[in-house]
């Protein structure tokens, strides 16, 4: 090192102030040496030039030795310019002047050197924060947060774990850098340790949280595991993931300050890891409800379309519990303007109920034209859709019935659905009893049909399921039964039409007592 570089390290400023006020104000030659191998003078005048110490000057020069805590010792020399005697008093003061000053200028540039390092950590916590404000997708923000605190902090490799609650394991969602640990897509026994046990972990395998001590074989010194909490407006907080860091640039490990700003960065992450999971499931309820809308768009399609019969003979409603449901009506033409008609109740609803829904409308289609009779169409619709019955553990109350207008007669296969009733001119309610068990557990031997007459004047054949009857239900099920078919009854002279949306108006009216079901009406007149 120079001489004059020496001069410009070991001197601040108002040190040299004061050395020159002293040696203007009282006329003094004051020289200053720093006594380190080769002595160097490090207090020059203007113009002067560096030079050794050379042999100690006689008296009256004063010499003192200036010992500030922190830093080197120098040694100080006094001597007036005009040969005069200077009072040791004199040099006593500049002396202890100096020594303080050398210990001011030291705590300055200390507590400046941790604002620097608070300033950093500070700008590093509001960077994070504008990071996780601007970015929703977690991954990529998660990147830019590690790559930030590896640099802040100084760490040689980082790695962030979130937990999956789906796959119940922490999978790392970002990495930086390179040292063992940090690339595994496993997570190190230490961070499954911190993530079980919520504590952070530092230095040599001890815990230094709530002075808890506990050891972890084989983790290096500069290796510092926290946990990232969530604190959720109610409840206890829990903890969703770790952040790793690994080796470190600076000769220091990792030390408590370090922990704490990474616990606050941990912190700041946690509401972001419980942020991204809510908006995850909100993108996956919306993209389910745009599903759920078309599925339940399709299945409406599948049903009859009412408006291409004559209004003032059938009418007929299906409203699903959920988006899709279980219960359909199907309306068929026939030769000799008959008219089929058959209303289903799956025993489930949703998309398992839809399923067999849709497969049983596609085959009674088929049936119906092919082999006529209510009795054959289940029997073959039974044929057809016992193995997915079976599958799913569930069976089908099924009603087909062929309406024949000019022969003035029903001709009916009721495999259990019990709601299938004639309502006649009289507002009297005559009940069409099941022949068959449901389809799917009926067997083999199954279906029969039987044969009313229908007085196309005056009756009605009225269908339903229970979801209907249910909702309407008061003091038990059949109390529901019963006011559907009194208000079929007593509107009988109005149209089809209008008597179903006086059931569906009454039955949303109505509180239920009893969960609710998919509900269907179907009211045909001849």
């Amino acid at each position: 090192m120079s001489p004059d570089r020496a001069a410009r390290e070991l001197l601040p400023e108002p040190v040299r102030r004061i050395l020159d006020e002293f040696r203007k104000g009282f006329g003094l030659d004051i020289r200053l040496w720093r006594p380190v191998g080769k002595s160097h003078r490090v207090y020059l005048y203007p113009g002067e030039e560096a030079s050794s110490p050379g042999p100690r000057l006689p008296p009256p020069a004063i010499v003192r030795h200036v010992a500030p805590r922190n830093g080197p010792a120098l040694v100080l020399e006094v001597t007036p310019v005009d040969g005069e005697h200077v009072a040791p008093a004199a040099a006593d003061v500049l002396q202890s002047s100096l020594e303080q000053l050398f210990d001011f200028e030291h705590e300055i540039s200390f507590f400046t050197f941790e604002l620097s390092e608070r300033y950093e950590e500070i700008n590093l916590l509001y960077s994070i924060s504008e990071t996780l404000g601007s970015i929703l997708h977690l991954d990529e923000a998660s990147q830019m947060i590690l790559a930030e605190v590896a640099d802040v902090m100084g760490a040689n490799a980082a790695a962030m774990w979130v937990f999956d609650p789906e796959l119940q394991l922490l999978q790392r969602v970002a990495s930086v850098g390179q040292c063992e640990g940090a690339e595994d897509s496993r997570p190190p026994p230490t961070t499954a340790q911190v993530f079980q046990e919520g504590r952070p972990f530092l230095a040599r395998g001890q815990a230094i949280e709530d002075g808890a001590p506990a050891e972890i074989p084989d983790v290096p010194a500069t290796t510092l595991s926290v946990p990232i909490r969530y604190t959720p407006p109610s409840g206890e907080p829990r903890t969703v993931g770790v952040i790793d860091l690994f080796g470190r640039r600076r000769d220091e490990p990792f030390n408590t300050s370090d922990q704490k700003l990474l616990s606050a960065i941990a912190s700041q992450v946690g509401a972001a890891v419980e942020n991204s999971r809510l908006v995850r499931e909100i993108i996956a309820k919306e993209g389910m409800t745009r599903e759920m809308e078309l599925a339940h768009n399709l299945q409406m399609k599948l049903l009859s379309s009412v408006e291409s019969f004559d209004q003032a003979r059938v009418a007929a409603r299906v409203k699903p519990a959920e988006s899709v449901g279980g219960d359909f009506y199907h309306l068929i033409r026939l030769s000799g303007d008959r008219l089929g008609v058959m209303i289903g109740d799956v025993s489930s609803h949703g998309f398992p109920a839809a399923l067999i829904m849709a497969l049983s409308m596609s085959a009674a289609t088929i049936y119906a034209s092919e082999v006529g009779t209510p009795a054959l169409v289940l029997r073959h619709l039974d044929d057809a859709l016992r193995d997915e019955l079976e599958t799913t553990e569930m069976y089908l109350t099924l009603f087909y019935g062929v309406l024949d207008p000019e022969k003035g007669e029903l001709i009916y296969s009721n495999a259990g659905h019990p709601h299938a009733f004639l309502v006649h001119g009289d507002g009297s309610a005559e009940r069409l009893y099941a022949t068959d068990p449901p389809v799917g557990i009926a067997g083999s031997g199954a279906f029969g049909q039987e044969r009313v007459p229908f007085d196309r004047t005056g009756d009605l054949l009225l269908l339903f399921t229970d979801g209907l009857s249910d909702t309407l239900a008061r003091t038990d099920r059949r109390s529901g039964e019963r006011l559907v078919v009194e208000e079929v009854a007593r509107r009988r002279s109005a149209t089809p039409g209008e008597i179903v949306d006086a059931l569906f108006a009454l039955a949303d009216d109505s509180t239920p007592s009893i969960p609710s079901d998919d509900r269907t009406a179907i009211v045909l007149g001849a």
